[in-house]
This record gives C-alpha cells, structure tokens and sequence, in this order.
C-alpha cells in the first residue's frame, strides 16, 4: 500500500475517535456542572478539560483567564483556530476520507461525508449551545456508525489494518490522558491510605467523590461495566485498575495496546522491527502489571511514561509507514 493511502487512512480513523473522546469528555464536564458546586469549582472543571487536552495555552491566547462553560464549549465545539475541536476533527476525518475514497467502502465514505454535511447544519442551528448532550451523543453516535460500517463492510487487508491502528492508538492515548488529569484532582485530598491504596469512596459519606468517579467511567462507558466487574462502591483504585489493566474493557489501555500489537502484526515491513518491538514491549507491561505495583511506583509518573511512549509509537508508525510527520 502506497504510504499516502496508509497515512490517510490512519488519520481518518485517529480524528473520527478524537471527535468523539472530545464530545464523551464534554458531556461529562456538563452533567458535572448541573451539580451544587461554588464558581471556582466550576472554573476548576473546565480548566482541567483543557488540560487534557494540552489546549490551556491554546484557549488562553484567545480567552480572558476565565474558564467559563460557555467559552470552553465553543473552543472545543467549532473553534477554527482549534485543530482539536469536534468540528475540525469531522472535517479533517472526511477531507482524509475523501482522499482515498477509492479504497474505501461506498457505505464508509458516505458515512464520513454525511457526518461532515450534518455537523454544518447543526451548528447552523446552534443544537451545541441549546441542547449540547443531545448534540453530544450525536457525535459519539456518528462514531460508532463509522467503527461499526467498517467493520461491517471493509476487506480485512491493510487498508482496514491501518484504520484499527489509528482507532486504537488514539484511544489509548485519550483514555491515560482522562485518568491522570483526574487522579490528580485527588492531590489536594490525601488520596492513600495507611496501607497504600487510595481511599474509598464511599457514596453515602461523598456524594460528590462518588458522582466524580461515576462521571470518569461514564466518559468512557465504563459505568455498567464497573458494576458488572466489582459490585461494590466505586473506589479510585478499582477505577484505575479497569481502565488500566483489564483487557475486555474496549477503551482501558492493554485492550487498546493489544490491538496496537495486533494490528501491527498485519502490517509490518523490513523496518517497522523496533516498532513492533517497543509496541510490544508496552503492552506486556500492562498484561503482566499489578495496580498495586503501578500505585506503588507513582501513578501520575506511570501514565506521563506511558504517554511518552504512546506519542512514540505513533511517530515510528509515521515514520516506518505513513508520511513522516514534519
């Protein structure tokens, strides 16, 4: 496969996935903030939206340094200046969609293109300001539309390989950044206990912890399926663990990274070796790791690590298959 195919194919997933990772992060932080909270609490919550995303200086440059719901909403919505909004992540999706239309399904291109002439009108009418869950869920169900017509559709050749790479590693990446931001809003709260594992939460004595926690798994639909694995209260460390460290969970990180692996496996050539090997290497980290163990060591450090990694992965993919990022 030519490398500008390849490339355009990695892309088109990789900003189809971060749309909707931007709109699960959205529409969290606006459930969040229909609960009783002070002014600086809320200014607190969308700030450290940004901070996820490394788009603090970016909204400053533009902004007063106030972090209000509205102006937040709008950056990460439709900002032009913005290569991470929603808005430009659909249009880039589909420009990239576009370029290799041929080797894509009809149903895949059409579902690309759709979702760009819907977008267009929907912010005509202003839905993101009016009823912006509703707009939200749009997003993430236009996602799931084209995850689920490609993999309903597509030959499974390099084509559809490169697609599920750039899902993958762009979710893995989306998923460490939710939980270190979020951890690290328990700093200020002593979040070990005497025996090293943070405290619990308990949702009787913490309203607040345990809407925060429910909130977290909710971005990444991890709710139910909390419930499922541990019935029991919502714990931070149990949290971490799931979207760490269990590999059925679609949007934890060795789930993530054994697609990575996989994917790869599909697609190497003569010098993609040390990919395979570091790609390799990440993923037996998290298959053989123990929560305790990544506590132990310093979770804020484990993760900051582990995006490093992630960003290099992603540049040796560049450079050993697609066009090298400049």
């Amino acid at each position: 496969m030519l490398s500008r195919t390849a490339d355009h194919l990695f892309w088109m997933s990789r900003y189809i996935e971060r749309a909707e990772n931007t709109a699960r992060m959205l529409d969290v932080n606006v459930q969040m903030s229909l609960m009783p909270q002070s002014a600086a609490e809320a200014e607190l919550g969308w700030r450290n939206m940004l901070g996820i995303s490394e788009l603090i200086p970016a909204f400053e440059a533009r902004h007063d340094a106030v972090y209000s719901a509205e102006d937040v909403l709008d950056f990460m919505v439709r900002d032009p200046n913005n290569s991470s909004s929603i808005v430009a992540c659909l249009q880039a999706a589909r420009e990239n969609a576009r370029a290799v239309r041929g080797t894509l399904t009809t149903e895949v291109w059409e579902t690309h293109n759709d979702t760009w002439l819907e977008v267009q009108k929907l912010m005509k009418e202003g839905l993101h300001e009016t009823d912006p869950s509703r707009f939200f869920e749009w997003v993430k169900f236009r996602s799931h539309l084209s995850r689920g017509v490609t993999l309903g559709t597509m030959l499974k050749d390099e084509a559809f390989y490169f697609i599920r790479l750039g899902t993958h590693l762009e979710r893995a990446d989306n998923t460490a950044r939710i939980l270190d931001v979020k951890f690290q809003s328990l700093d200020d709260n002593g979040p070990l206990n005497q025996s090293g594992r943070l405290r619990a939460i308990n949702p009787l004595d913490s309203q607040r912890d345990f809407y925060h926690w429910a909130a977290v798994l909710r971005s990444v639909s991890a709710f139910e399926v909390y419930r499922k694995v541990y019935r029991d209260v919502i714990t931070p460390d149990r949290v971490a663990e799931l979207l760490i460290l269990n590999p059925a969970m679609p949007r934890a990180l060795t789930y993530c990274l054994n697609e990575v692996v996989d994917n790869l496996s599909h697609i190497k050539n003569a010098q993609s070796r040390e990919t395979e090997r570091r790609a390799g290497l990440l993923h037996a980290e998290l298959k053989y790791g123990r929560i305790d163990h990544i506590f132990h060591t310093g979770l804020h450090a484990y993760l900051t690590s582990f995006l490093e990694k992630v960003t290099d992965l992603g540049n040796r993919i560049s450079r050993d298959f697609l066009v090298p990022l400049q």
